[in-house]
Parts: structure tokens; sequence; C-alpha cells
């Protein structure tokens, strides 16, 4: 499982041409299932992101979480996060869970959210997204279990 996170004032998603999900301040969490991921590795993850210290505190040190600013997540699934890159010109997607896996765990990973702290923004899962955003600091964090 893979988490690409970025800090933004504002997001979004389209699908065909209309706007499906946005947030304000808040995280936009592309996430990507790997072949051996687990409900586990979900909880763990999950734990980490809603913890992790990604916004500033009233002295502008990044040190506050999620759970500590009650701000807004959107989770747009990105299956190209597990392909592989190392050999040649072409992606591998053999690392990455398959589509039936990967829903499931999609579906798994924002009820995790839902769960432990509030109703996520999504993307749909196989959907052709596009998506907008403006990062903030900027401040990105890469996650993997």
């Amino acid at each position: 499982m893979k988490l690409l996170v970025q800090r933004v004032s504002k997001a979004s998603v389209e699908v065909q041409a209309e706007k499906i999900a946005s947030i304000n301040k808040g995280v936009l969490v592309f996430v990507g299932f790997d072949r051996d991921d687990n409900y586990q590795k979900l909880k763990s993850l999950t734990d980490k992101l809603l913890n992790y210290k990604i916004f500033n505190d009233s002295k502008g040190k990044v040190s506050m979480s999620l759970i500590e600013t009650n701000n807004d997540v959107l989770i747009v699934p990105q299956v190209t996060l597990s392909v592989g890159t190392k050999k040649g010109t072409k992606p591998s997607f053999s690392r990455a869970a398959g589509p039936e896996a990967g829903n499931q765990l999609f579906d798994d990973f924002q009820k995790l959210i839902e769960e432990k702290y509030k109703k996520p923004a999504l993307g749909i899962f196989g959907a052709d997204m596009s998506v907008s955003l403006v990062n903030e600091g900027p401040i990105t964090f890469w996650f993997e279990s």
C-alpha cells in the first residue's frame, strides 16, 4: 500500500467534466494498492495518516495532525503508485492489486478513515479522473507499508 499525501488549501476531482468531490483545507491522498496488501496494512497506514504531523501550529511549526486539526480528506485511488518502473520504459503492473482486490481495499480504506476520523471525500476507483489541487507549503509525504 502506498500513500502520496499532499497538504492542500483546496482540491477537487472531476469525472467526465463533472465535479464529484472537493475539499478545502486538508490533505489530498493518492492511494495505490499492492498484491500483498491486507486489512492489517490498511489499519496501520490509516493510523499513521491520521496522526502524522502535517499541519502548522500557531507558531508556524509543522506539528499538528488531521485528528488535531479536523481538516478535510480527499482520497483518490491511483493504481500507478504500485507499478514497477525499474526496468525498461513501460510500466509494469505486476505488483499492483488486481481490480477487484484493489476496489475492495479502497472501500475498506475509506471505511477505516470514516470510523476513526470522519467521512472523506472520494474519487472513483477505476474512473478516468481529473484532479485539481493547491498544494500548501508545498508539503508532500510518501507512506508505504
